[in-house]
């Protein structure tokens, strides 16, 4: 009878430290889901706002702003247009064409 009572004892004893250690590796997973969530929310609002700045900063006026002051491009006009035409001739070189320039 005490071998029976011994056997159940060790028994209920791994049953009640396999129940804590499965509570302790389930709280364990649960909070790591949760850093995991707000990681989550924290990257996609970091990539809502990259994509707002993205927008912003390809504005066509940001761009002209840019071109005019940085790179100092100027507006398309007639006058500065140059117009390039192939002339039609068995010796002409393709490479170079010739331009014209139109007022």
């Amino acid at each position: 009878m005490i071998r029976l009572n011994l056997t159940l004892l060790l028994v209920v004893m791994v049953s009640a430290f396999y129940l804590v250690h499965t509570q302790y590796e389930s709280r364990r997973l649960y909070t790591a889901v949760d850093r995991a969530n707000a990681a989550s929310h924290k990257l996609e609002s970091e990539h809502e706002q990259l994509r707002v700045l993205k927008r912003e900063q390809a504005t066509s006026a940001r761009v002209q702003l840019l071109a005019t002051n940085k790179l100092s491009m100027r507006p398309v006009t007639p006058g500065i247009t140059q117009y390039v035409t192939m002339v039609s001739g068995a010796s002409v070189n393709t490479s170079a064409p010739v331009s014209e320039e139109k007022p």
